[in-house]
């Protein structure tokens, strides 16, 4: 089964800076190309996995250095410690869906290829893009895509899909692109379409919810120096990982004690996102909008306002 190619791999291992007798976590496992590559520089060292999509079990590879967690990777910190890891060396996140989950068109993600509604990571989990267009009001409707999206004009976008709920209800992707493409700006369909895809596929997930659960768990879980190494492929979520690093929320908003006494729990290593190189973006396509970010978890994370 082919996911895809990992993306920045030499750049993730080196943010990581692997000790072989270590503690490591991969909380987005999918086709295991990052994750055989770091089992590659254990020796006596753990790697944890994690992956809440059960076609990434077929990837396994049989490795006695490697716990792998079908789990949604938000409960980071209760999952490691139920395998008796408090405590870790690194962390790597590939956030956002692999190409194995947009080319399998019964998954949903996919504006290629016809399928169902349902775009879920865990498709036993939670509810589907059909059920949300079929039961959200308006103003949730309106507050999604604001909430994922750049999308600027969502009133003919939010009529139409309720329109469509009363006179033919939304089942497939085709449909859904079908209602999508005359509201799309001239020359910018592609753009446009896909950019509802990702609200919706967002939302059923709680994609920036579960990020933010996690960027805190990171905190808990992180030994002093360990690495965090972060890789989004959109603005939202990179400025979620930019300001937990730079502020220590991932909203941006630094907890200071009365004392004027800043919590920052991470430094970071890479003060400019890493992004590929041509010849990466050349041979892989979805390298071009990846932003890899690396800090460091800090030996005093309190430190005084200057």
């Amino acid at each position: 089964m082919s996911y895809h190619d990992p993306v920045l791999l030499t750049e993730c291992l080196e943010g990581l800076s692997i000790d072989p007798t270590g503690s490591y976590v991969d909380v987005t496992f999918g086709g295991g190309g990052h994750s055989k590559a770091i089992l590659d520089q254990l020796t006596t060292g753990t790697l944890f996995a994690f992956d809440q999509d059960p076609d990434a079990k077929n990837n396994l590879p049989d490795h006695p250095n490697l716990v792998f967690i079908a789990a949604n990777f938000r409960y980071i910190k209760n999952h490691l410690r139920l395998h008796g890891a408090k405590k870790v060396d690194g962390i790597l996140a590939d956030l956002g869906v692999s190409s194995h989950q947009f080319d399998e068109g019964s998954r949903g993600f996919s504006i290629r290829f016809d399928g169902p509604l349902d775009m879920r990571m865990n498709p036993a989990i939670g509810i589907s893009v059909e059920e949300v267009l079929a039961t959200y009001e308006e103003q949730a409707l309106y507050d999604l895509f604001r909430k994922h999206t750049d999308l600027k004009s969502l009133k003919p976008l939010v009529h139409g899909l309720l329109l469509a709920r009363v006179q033919s209800p939304l089942k497939t992707t085709a449909e859904l692109r079908e209602l999508c493409e005359p509201l799309a700006p001239r020359g910018g369909w592609h753009k446009y379409i896909a950019q509802v895809f990702q609200g919706l596929r967002m939302e059923v997930n709680k994609e920036l919810e579960v990020l933010e659960d996690l960027l805190n768990g990171c905190i808990d879980v992180l030994t002093p120096g360990g690495r965090l190494v972060m890789m989004s492929y959109h603005s939202l979520e990179d400025r979620m990982v930019k300001n937990f690093i730079k502020e220590g929320k991932a909203a941006g908003q630094t907890e200071s004690d009365f004392f004027g006494v800043k919590r920052l729990p991470f430094k970071a290593i890479t003060r400019k996102p890493v992004v590929a190189t041509a010849e990466e973006n050349a041979k892989n396509p979805r390298a071009t909008s990846a932003k890899l970010r690396i800090a460091e978890r800090s030996e005093h994370e309190w430190n005084r306002d200057e």
